[in-house]
Formats: C-alpha cells, sequence, structure tokens
C-alpha cells in the first residue's frame, strides 16, 4: 500500500486594521489605546470556519494558478485545526503541493464574511512553520502561543512574575536561549526533493 505524504502548515491570522476605524481615531489616549501586538493578533470572528477558510484558500489558488492550481491542491487540503481564540490554525495539503498554498496564503489580504451585506475583513496571513508530522506543527503552536501572552502582558505593563506568569517567564528564557524555532520549516528543499523529512515522515 502507498502511503501519502503530506505536509501540515501552521498559520496565523493577523489583523493589521482595527475593527472599528472610526472608533480608534477617536479613543487616541494611550491609557486606552490596546498595544499593537494584542491588534495585531486579536482573535478571529466566531463567523470564520474551517469551510470558509478552505473555500478562500481555494479561491486563491484558483486566482493564482488557475483551474490547474485548484486540481493539484484541492483533493488534499484540510482544515485540520481553526482556533478563533488564537488565529492560528493547521492546514494539512500534499507534500509534492504545498508551496502552491503557501504561496496563495501569502498572497491573501482578506477574509470573507457569512453575511453578504457585511464588508470582508482585511488581514495578513502569516505561515510560521511546515512540518511532515502535526506534532511538530502543534508543539510550535502552544510554544508560540506562550510567549504571545508574555509579550502582550510585558506591553500592557503587568509587572507580577508570580504564580503561572513567573513560569511562563522561565520557559521562554530558556526558550530563547536554546535552538530558534521560528526558521517555518523542518524541511529543507534538497530534503524535501529526495523524500526526506526531518520529523520522520519520509
Amino acid at each position: 500500500m502507498v502511503r501519502i505524504k503530506q505536509r501540515y502548515l501552521l498559520i496565523h491570522i493577523l489583523y493589521p486594521c482595527p475593527t472599528d476605524p472610526a472608533a480608534k481615531i477617536s479613543s487616541k489616549s494611550q491609557e486606552n489605546a490596546l498595544p499593537d501586538l494584542v491588534q495585531f493578533h486579536r482573535p478571529s470572528p466566531d463567523d470564520l470556519t474551517p469551510q470558509l477558510l478552505v473555500r478562500t484558500i481555494r479561491d486563491q489558488v484558483l486566482l493564482l494558478y488557475g483551474d490547474y492550481g485548484l486540481g493539484l491542491v484541492s483533493s488534499s487540503l484540510i482544515i485540520k485545526y481553526l482556533s478563533t481564540a488564537t488565529s492560528t490554525a493547521i492546514i494539512r495539503c500534499s507534500r509534492a503541493h504545498y508551496r502552491l498554498v503557501w504561496a496563495a496564503l501569502s498572497f491573501m489580504t482578506q477574509l470573507p464574511r457569512m453575511s453578504k451585506q457585511e464588508q470582508p475583513r482585511d488581514c495578513a496571513i502569516q505561515v510560521v512553520r511546515v512540518s511532515g508530522t502535526i506534532k511538530k506543527v502543534e508543539e510550535e503552536a502552544i510554544r508560540r502561543a506562550r510567549v504571545a501572552i508574555l509579550r502582550a502582558k510585558r506591553e500592557v505593563g503587568e509587572e507580577s512574575t508570580n504564580g503561572l506568569l513567573g513560569i511562563l517567564v522561565k520557559d521562554e528564557e530558556a526558550l530563547q536561549g536554546g535552538e530558534n524555532m521560528t526558521a517555518g520549516s523542518d524541511v529543507s528543499d534538497e530534503q524535501d526533493e529526495m523524500g526526506i523529512d526531518s520529523d520522520g515522515d519520509g
């Protein structure tokens, strides 16, 4: 039996524009303004579903690569995980065509709304990890969420390092002292062409 090789892409959906520009301008005071980190990494709206995200990615692949690219990608494209609270998703696609999906995600600038009366949301999608196994992608998602929480708390100005926050600070310092995992991919181009995967999925 032939095993189908897959790639898993961990993505973050960033929102560079405020939800309500008029409200942003009116509340210009520094005390009430949210830090940029919190605004960029804000939760996604609840109407963002895995089906809507898959449809949007397929539309972008169709726009960039036409029917041929859509045919290559659509049979294996699946959203394995979507969290609107952290604006994070894990996408599974075939190993042979994951670069098409990556390029389509990089060119996406808007997410549609379910309701036709509402305007599309401006966004930027960042692919932060590519791996041959879902376990490595899950570990990276957890690590990045913890670091983002710490950075947001520091920007807001909380100085307490007791309890859970103290543990997270120690973990972040240990992670920053260790290897840098933000390279984006577990698999080099040479390994990918030869069918070798550093995660053990050849």
